[in-house]
Protein backbone atom coordinates (compact mmCIF):
# COMPACT_ATOMS: atom_id res chain seq x y z
CA UNK A 1 0.00 0.00 0.00
CA UNK A 2 1.46 3.57 -0.78
CA UNK A 3 1.90 6.00 1.90
CA UNK A 4 -0.66 8.31 0.33
CA UNK A 5 -3.17 5.27 0.73
CA UNK A 6 -2.05 4.37 3.79
CA UNK A 7 -2.00 7.58 5.88
CA UNK A 8 -5.38 8.10 6.57
CA UNK A 9 -5.84 5.32 8.60
CA UNK A 10 -2.15 6.06 10.38
CA UNK A 11 -3.72 9.28 11.54
CA UNK A 12 -6.62 8.07 13.57
CA UNK A 13 -4.11 5.64 15.42
CA UNK A 14 -2.60 9.05 16.80
CA UNK A 15 -2.27 11.02 19.98
CA UNK A 16 -3.00 14.09 21.24
CA UNK A 17 0.63 14.28 23.56
CA UNK A 18 1.93 13.04 20.07
CA UNK A 19 1.17 16.27 18.12
CA UNK A 20 1.66 18.17 20.76
CA UNK A 21 5.34 17.31 21.10
CA UNK A 22 5.95 17.80 17.54
CA UNK A 23 4.00 20.97 17.04
CA UNK A 24 5.40 22.32 19.79
CA UNK A 25 9.07 21.88 18.34
CA UNK A 26 7.79 24.06 15.26
CA UNK A 27 6.69 26.77 16.90
CA UNK A 28 10.04 27.57 18.96
CA UNK A 29 11.17 27.29 15.72
CA UNK A 30 9.05 28.06 12.85
CA UNK A 31 10.17 31.42 11.69
CA UNK A 32 9.45 33.17 8.60
CA UNK A 33 5.52 33.82 8.10
CA UNK A 34 2.65 31.95 6.69
CA UNK A 35 4.56 30.77 3.36
CA UNK A 36 7.89 29.20 5.31
CA UNK A 37 5.86 27.40 7.50
CA UNK A 38 4.04 25.46 4.91
CA UNK A 39 6.74 24.55 3.92
CA UNK A 40 8.28 23.51 7.66
CA UNK A 41 4.88 21.28 7.51
CA UNK A 42 5.08 19.28 4.53
CA UNK A 43 8.85 18.49 5.45
CA UNK A 44 8.05 17.29 9.04
CA UNK A 45 4.15 15.78 8.09
CA UNK A 46 4.98 14.04 4.64
CA UNK A 47 8.59 13.76 3.94
CA UNK A 48 9.79 12.77 6.85
CA UNK A 49 6.42 11.26 9.71
CA UNK A 50 4.69 10.19 6.62
CA UNK A 51 1.29 11.64 8.57
CA UNK A 52 0.10 12.30 5.33
CA UNK A 53 0.23 11.88 1.61
CA UNK A 54 1.09 14.83 -1.26
CA UNK A 55 -2.03 14.70 -2.21
CA UNK A 56 -3.65 15.34 1.38
CA UNK A 57 -1.15 17.65 2.43
CA UNK A 58 -2.31 20.28 -1.32
CA UNK A 59 -5.87 19.27 -0.03
CA UNK A 60 -5.37 20.67 3.34
CA UNK A 61 -3.80 23.85 1.81
CA UNK A 62 -6.36 24.12 -0.58
CA UNK A 63 -9.17 24.49 1.91
CA UNK A 64 -7.09 26.43 4.22
CA UNK A 65 -6.10 29.12 1.50
CA UNK A 66 -9.96 28.89 0.66
CA UNK A 67 -11.00 30.22 4.26
CA UNK A 68 -10.67 32.93 6.19
CA UNK A 69 -8.04 33.18 8.59
CA UNK A 70 -4.43 32.19 9.31
CA UNK A 71 -3.64 29.47 6.39
CA UNK A 72 -0.54 27.96 8.57
CA UNK A 73 -2.40 27.89 12.01
CA UNK A 74 -5.39 26.57 9.92
CA UNK A 75 -3.23 23.48 8.08
CA UNK A 76 -1.70 22.86 11.35
CA UNK A 77 -5.12 22.02 12.88
CA UNK A 78 -6.16 20.13 10.00
CA UNK A 79 -3.22 18.10 10.72
CA UNK A 80 -3.93 17.46 14.40
CA UNK A 81 -7.42 16.95 13.48
CA UNK A 82 -6.59 13.77 11.02
CA UNK A 83 -4.14 12.67 13.32
CA UNK A 84 -5.81 12.33 16.70
CA UNK A 85 -9.34 13.90 16.32
CA UNK A 86 -10.51 16.90 18.05
CA UNK A 87 -8.18 16.60 20.64
CA UNK A 88 -4.83 16.79 18.11
CA UNK A 89 -6.54 19.80 16.83
CA UNK A 90 -6.55 21.79 20.02
CA UNK A 91 -2.94 19.80 20.81
CA UNK A 92 -1.77 21.14 17.33
CA UNK A 93 -3.19 24.67 17.90
CA UNK A 94 -1.65 25.20 21.45
CA UNK A 95 1.61 24.24 20.97
CA UNK A 96 2.49 25.99 17.77
CA UNK A 97 0.80 29.03 18.96
CA UNK A 98 2.11 29.07 22.59
CA UNK A 99 5.67 30.46 22.22
CA UNK A 100 5.10 33.26 20.30
CA UNK A 101 2.14 34.36 22.29
CA UNK A 102 4.31 34.44 25.51
CA UNK A 103 7.00 36.07 24.12
CA UNK A 104 4.45 38.81 22.97
CA UNK A 105 2.60 39.17 26.29
CA UNK A 106 6.37 39.09 27.68
CA UNK A 107 7.23 41.76 25.33
CA UNK A 108 4.39 43.93 26.51
CA UNK A 109 4.81 44.04 30.13
CA UNK A 110 8.67 44.46 29.40
CA UNK A 111 7.67 47.56 26.91
CA UNK A 112 5.14 48.93 30.27
CA UNK A 113 7.78 48.31 32.48
CA UNK A 114 10.80 50.55 30.94
CA UNK A 115 8.16 53.13 30.29
CA UNK A 116 8.90 56.66 28.56
CA UNK A 117 11.77 57.19 30.53
CA UNK A 118 13.90 54.22 29.22
CA UNK A 119 13.51 56.35 25.97
CA UNK A 120 11.45 55.85 22.89
CA UNK A 121 14.41 54.91 19.55
CA UNK A 122 13.81 51.32 20.38
CA UNK A 123 10.43 51.49 19.49
CA UNK A 124 10.65 54.37 16.70
CA UNK A 125 12.90 51.71 15.27
CA UNK A 126 10.41 48.80 15.27
CA UNK A 127 7.95 50.92 13.66
CA UNK A 128 9.77 51.95 10.64
CA UNK A 129 10.75 48.02 10.54
CA UNK A 130 6.95 47.46 10.34
CA UNK A 131 7.05 49.74 7.57
CA UNK A 132 8.83 47.35 5.35
CA UNK A 133 7.78 44.70 6.46
CA UNK A 134 4.36 45.64 5.58
CA UNK A 135 5.53 47.29 1.84
CA UNK A 136 7.44 43.41 1.63
CA UNK A 137 4.20 41.83 2.21
CA UNK A 138 1.77 44.63 0.21
CA UNK A 139 4.39 43.99 -3.22
CA UNK A 140 4.51 40.27 -2.69
CA UNK A 141 0.72 39.72 -2.54
CA UNK A 142 -0.02 42.23 -5.34
CA UNK A 143 2.63 40.09 -7.63
CA UNK A 144 0.39 36.79 -6.86
CA UNK A 145 -3.35 38.32 -6.15
CA UNK A 146 -3.63 41.27 -8.29
CA UNK A 147 -1.53 39.94 -11.04
CA UNK A 148 -3.88 41.38 -14.20
CA UNK A 149 -5.61 44.48 -14.63
CA UNK A 150 -8.76 42.83 -13.43
CA UNK A 151 -7.81 42.00 -9.71
CA UNK A 152 -5.24 45.13 -9.95
CA UNK A 153 -8.33 47.37 -10.45
CA UNK A 154 -10.19 45.49 -7.87
CA UNK A 155 -7.89 45.77 -5.24
CA UNK A 156 -7.05 49.66 -6.08
CA UNK A 157 -10.68 50.12 -5.69
CA UNK A 158 -10.34 48.04 -2.35
CA UNK A 159 -7.75 50.46 -1.35
CA UNK A 160 -10.10 53.72 -1.46
CA UNK A 161 -13.16 51.97 -0.04
CA UNK A 162 -10.73 51.38 2.74
CA UNK A 163 -9.84 54.88 3.29
CA UNK A 164 -12.98 56.38 2.56
CA UNK A 165 -14.95 54.43 4.94
CA UNK A 166 -12.41 53.67 7.61
CA UNK A 167 -13.26 51.31 10.31
CA UNK A 168 -14.53 47.60 10.14
CA UNK A 169 -17.69 48.43 8.66
CA UNK A 170 -15.41 49.82 5.48
CA UNK A 171 -13.34 46.77 5.71
CA UNK A 172 -16.30 44.28 5.73
CA UNK A 173 -17.65 46.08 2.69
CA UNK A 174 -14.42 46.05 0.78
CA UNK A 175 -14.38 42.36 1.34
CA UNK A 176 -17.92 41.59 0.13
CA UNK A 177 -17.57 43.89 -2.69
CA UNK A 178 -14.63 42.04 -3.79
CA UNK A 179 -16.08 38.84 -4.04
CA UNK A 180 -18.65 40.07 -5.83
CA UNK A 181 -16.80 42.28 -8.41
CA UNK A 182 -14.23 38.89 -8.58
CA UNK A 183 -17.49 36.61 -9.57
CA UNK A 184 -18.54 39.24 -11.92
CA UNK A 185 -15.23 40.68 -13.62
CA UNK A 186 -12.27 38.00 -12.81
CA UNK A 187 -11.34 35.43 -15.45
CA UNK A 188 -11.57 31.94 -15.11
CA UNK A 189 -7.81 31.32 -15.34
CA UNK A 190 -7.62 33.65 -12.75
CA UNK A 191 -7.76 31.11 -9.49
CA UNK A 192 -6.73 31.09 -5.97
CA UNK A 193 -3.19 29.79 -6.33
CA UNK A 194 -1.33 27.05 -7.62
CA UNK A 195 -2.18 24.89 -4.59
CA UNK A 196 -5.79 24.00 -5.81
CA UNK A 197 -4.03 23.32 -8.63
CA UNK A 198 -2.32 20.53 -7.37
CA UNK A 199 -5.13 19.69 -4.54
CA UNK A 200 -7.38 18.51 -7.87
CA UNK A 201 -5.35 16.25 -9.22
CA UNK A 202 -5.69 13.69 -6.23
CA UNK A 203 -8.24 12.76 -3.32
CA UNK A 204 -6.30 11.66 -0.17
CA UNK A 205 -7.79 14.14 2.36
CA UNK A 206 -9.42 12.08 4.90
CA UNK A 207 -10.66 13.49 8.07
CA UNK A 208 -12.95 11.97 10.29
CA UNK A 209 -16.18 14.45 10.11
CA UNK A 210 -19.74 13.88 8.81
CA UNK A 211 -21.78 16.69 6.80
CA UNK A 212 -24.00 16.78 9.54
CA UNK A 213 -21.15 17.82 12.23
CA UNK A 214 -19.30 20.52 9.53
CA UNK A 215 -22.61 22.06 9.36
CA UNK A 216 -23.00 22.43 12.68
CA UNK A 217 -19.68 23.57 13.13
CA UNK A 218 -20.48 26.28 10.50
CA UNK A 219 -23.63 27.26 12.61
CA UNK A 220 -21.56 27.93 15.49
CA UNK A 221 -19.29 30.14 13.34
CA UNK A 222 -22.03 32.26 11.84
CA UNK A 223 -23.89 32.46 15.48
CA UNK A 224 -21.15 33.50 17.06
CA UNK A 225 -20.24 36.11 14.29
CA UNK A 226 -23.74 37.98 14.91
CA UNK A 227 -24.59 36.61 18.22
CA UNK A 228 -21.16 38.02 19.85
CA UNK A 229 -21.80 41.74 19.10
CA UNK A 230 -25.59 42.07 19.93
CA UNK A 231 -24.85 40.34 23.24
CA UNK A 232 -21.43 42.05 23.44
CA UNK A 233 -23.86 45.21 23.22
CA UNK A 234 -26.92 44.17 25.15
CA UNK A 235 -24.96 43.31 28.38
CA UNK A 236 -21.68 45.58 28.10
CA UNK A 237 -19.70 43.24 29.73
CA UNK A 238 -15.84 44.37 28.36
CA UNK A 239 -14.76 40.98 28.09
CA UNK A 240 -17.08 40.37 25.45
CA UNK A 241 -16.92 43.53 23.75
CA UNK A 242 -13.23 42.55 23.56
CA UNK A 243 -13.73 39.15 22.63
CA UNK A 244 -15.97 39.69 19.60
CA UNK A 245 -13.57 42.90 18.68
CA UNK A 246 -11.29 39.85 17.93
CA UNK A 247 -13.49 37.44 16.70
CA UNK A 248 -14.51 39.09 13.97
CA UNK A 249 -11.06 40.37 12.84
CA UNK A 250 -10.10 36.70 12.43
CA UNK A 251 -13.40 35.46 10.96
CA UNK A 252 -13.30 38.03 8.34
CA UNK A 253 -9.94 38.22 6.83
CA UNK A 254 -8.87 36.73 4.27
CA UNK A 255 -5.26 35.41 3.75
CA UNK A 256 -3.91 35.40 6.69
CA UNK A 257 -0.49 36.66 7.89
CA UNK A 258 -0.08 40.66 7.82
CA UNK A 259 -3.53 40.88 5.83
CA UNK A 260 -4.77 40.79 9.90
CA UNK A 261 -3.47 44.63 10.04
CA UNK A 262 -5.88 46.25 9.00
CA UNK A 263 -8.88 44.66 10.37
CA UNK A 264 -6.97 44.46 13.48
CA UNK A 265 -6.91 48.37 13.20
CA UNK A 266 -9.92 48.88 12.50
CA UNK A 267 -10.66 47.33 15.83
CA UNK A 268 -8.78 48.49 18.37
CA UNK A 269 -7.16 51.13 17.61
CA UNK A 270 -9.72 53.52 15.87
CA UNK A 271 -12.05 52.50 18.98
CA UNK A 272 -9.47 53.76 21.47
CA UNK A 273 -8.93 50.32 22.89
CA UNK A 274 -5.00 50.30 22.42
CA UNK A 275 -2.60 53.60 21.00
CA UNK A 276 -1.21 53.86 17.30
CA UNK A 277 1.95 53.41 19.06
CA UNK A 278 1.90 50.80 21.38
CA UNK A 279 0.15 48.93 17.94
CA UNK A 280 2.88 49.56 15.75
CA UNK A 281 5.92 48.34 18.20
CA UNK A 282 4.06 45.88 19.16
CA UNK A 283 3.31 44.79 15.14
CA UNK A 284 6.97 45.19 14.87
CA UNK A 285 7.91 42.91 17.99
CA UNK A 286 5.65 40.36 15.89
CA UNK A 287 7.66 39.81 13.15
CA UNK A 288 10.65 38.93 15.48
CA UNK A 289 9.19 35.95 16.85
CA UNK A 290 8.41 32.15 15.45
CA UNK A 291 4.73 30.88 14.69
CA UNK A 292 1.70 32.40 13.64
CA UNK A 293 1.40 36.22 13.32
CA UNK A 294 -1.79 35.89 14.60
CA UNK A 295 -0.58 35.98 18.25
CA UNK A 296 -0.40 39.55 17.62
CA UNK A 297 -3.60 39.47 18.93
CA UNK A 298 -2.12 38.34 22.76
CA UNK A 299 0.12 41.45 22.62
CA UNK A 300 -3.08 43.23 22.25
CA UNK A 301 -5.39 42.17 25.05
CA UNK A 302 -1.87 42.58 27.30
CA UNK A 303 -1.92 46.41 26.65
CA UNK A 304 -5.61 47.06 25.93
CA UNK A 305 -6.46 50.79 27.61
CA UNK A 306 -9.65 48.95 29.04
CA UNK A 307 -10.46 45.95 31.24
CA UNK A 308 -10.20 43.10 30.75
CA UNK A 309 -6.13 43.89 30.08
CA UNK A 310 -2.93 42.11 31.00
CA UNK A 311 -3.14 38.50 31.18
CA UNK A 312 -6.63 38.07 30.90
CA UNK A 313 -7.06 40.47 28.03
CA UNK A 314 -4.07 38.12 26.30
CA UNK A 315 -5.88 35.37 26.79
CA UNK A 316 -8.95 36.32 25.44
CA UNK A 317 -7.80 38.05 22.51
CA UNK A 318 -5.88 34.80 21.57
CA UNK A 319 -8.58 32.45 22.10
CA UNK A 320 -11.16 34.89 19.85
CA UNK A 321 -9.06 35.16 17.32
CA UNK A 322 -8.39 31.53 16.28
CA UNK A 323 -11.39 30.31 17.37
CA UNK A 324 -13.18 31.21 13.81
CA UNK A 325 -9.85 29.24 11.86
CA UNK A 326 -10.98 26.01 14.04
CA UNK A 327 -14.69 26.28 13.75
CA UNK A 328 -14.29 26.85 9.76
CA UNK A 329 -11.37 23.73 9.30
CA UNK A 330 -13.76 21.28 11.28
CA UNK A 331 -17.02 22.96 9.12
CA UNK A 332 -15.26 22.88 5.93
CA UNK A 333 -13.36 19.55 5.86
CA UNK A 334 -16.13 17.31 4.36
CA UNK A 335 -17.63 20.23 1.55
CA UNK A 336 -14.28 20.40 0.29
CA UNK A 337 -13.74 18.22 -2.12
CA UNK A 338 -16.59 19.39 -4.01
CA UNK A 339 -16.54 23.39 -3.42
CA UNK A 340 -12.53 23.13 -4.61
CA UNK A 341 -14.19 22.59 -8.07
CA UNK A 342 -16.48 25.34 -8.27
CA UNK A 343 -15.41 27.64 -10.96
CA UNK A 344 -18.05 30.55 -9.07
CA UNK A 345 -16.22 29.73 -5.95
CA UNK A 346 -12.74 30.27 -6.89
CA UNK A 347 -13.79 33.73 -9.37
CA UNK A 348 -15.09 35.62 -6.32
CA UNK A 349 -12.36 34.02 -4.04
CA UNK A 350 -9.96 35.98 -6.35
CA UNK A 351 -11.53 38.98 -6.20
CA UNK A 352 -11.60 39.06 -2.12
CA UNK A 353 -7.98 37.91 -2.51
CA UNK A 354 -7.31 41.19 -4.71
CA UNK A 355 -9.73 42.95 -2.34
CA UNK A 356 -7.29 41.92 0.65
CA UNK A 357 -4.23 43.49 -1.19
CA UNK A 358 -6.25 46.89 -1.08
CA UNK A 359 -6.86 46.82 2.46
CA UNK A 360 -3.66 46.14 3.08
CA UNK A 361 -2.11 49.02 0.80
CA UNK A 362 -4.31 51.36 2.70
CA UNK A 363 -3.33 50.43 6.39
CA UNK A 364 0.46 50.70 4.77
CA UNK A 365 -0.41 54.12 4.28
CA UNK A 366 -2.43 54.84 7.66
CA UNK A 367 -1.46 53.98 9.96
CA UNK A 368 2.17 52.66 8.73
CA UNK A 369 3.59 54.72 7.33
CA UNK A 370 1.96 58.14 8.90
CA UNK A 371 2.85 56.50 12.43
CA UNK A 372 6.47 54.90 11.47
CA UNK A 373 8.44 57.63 9.49
CA UNK A 374 7.88 60.48 11.83
CA UNK A 375 12.14 61.67 10.87
CA UNK A 376 14.43 61.29 8.10
CA UNK A 377 16.16 58.89 9.88
CA UNK A 378 13.31 56.32 10.28
CA UNK A 379 12.76 57.08 6.78
CA UNK A 380 16.38 55.78 6.50
CA UNK A 381 15.60 52.78 8.71
CA UNK A 382 12.67 51.61 6.30
CA UNK A 383 14.18 51.87 3.21
CA UNK A 384 17.72 49.69 4.53
CA UNK A 385 15.29 47.22 6.17
CA UNK A 386 12.95 47.33 3.01
CA UNK A 387 16.01 46.36 0.94
CA UNK A 388 17.45 43.95 3.08
CA UNK A 389 13.84 41.88 2.76
CA UNK A 390 13.56 42.06 -0.98
CA UNK A 391 17.06 42.32 -2.43
CA UNK A 392 18.97 40.56 0.12
CA UNK A 393 16.37 38.40 1.72
CA UNK A 394 17.01 38.89 5.23
CA UNK A 395 14.59 37.10 7.68
CA UNK A 396 12.22 39.62 8.75
CA UNK A 397 12.97 38.95 12.52
CA UNK A 398 16.32 39.53 12.19
CA UNK A 399 15.42 43.06 9.99
CA UNK A 400 13.23 43.92 13.06
CA UNK A 401 15.59 43.38 15.96
CA UNK A 402 18.34 45.51 13.89
CA UNK A 403 15.77 48.06 13.14
CA UNK A 404 15.16 48.30 16.95
CA UNK A 405 18.96 48.35 18.15
CA UNK A 406 19.48 51.42 15.35
CA UNK A 407 16.36 53.54 16.89
CA UNK A 408 18.04 52.90 19.94
CA UNK A 409 21.34 54.34 19.14
CA UNK A 410 20.31 56.84 16.63
CA UNK A 411 16.18 57.98 17.30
Amino acid sequence: MSAHAAAPERAVRGSAREVFRVFLGLGLTSFGGPVAHLGYFRDMFVVRRRWLGEHAYADLVALCQFLPGPASSQVGMAIGLQRAGYAGLLAAWVAFTLPSALLLVAFAYGAGALGADAGTGWIQGLKAAAVAVVAHAVLGMARTLAADRERASIAVLGMIGAMLVPGAAGQVGVIVLGGLAGLAAVRPAAVVGAAVGEAGEGGGLSVPVRRRTGLVFLALFAALLAGLPLLAAATGDPALLLADSFYRAGALVFGGGHVVLPLLQAEVVDTGLVGREAFLAGYGAAQAVPGPLFTFAAYLGAVTQAPPTGIAGAVIALVAIFVPSALLVIGGVPFWSRLRTDPAARRALAGVNAAVVGLLAAALYDPVFTEGITSHTAMAIAAAAFVLLTAWRTPAWAVVIGAGAVGFAFL
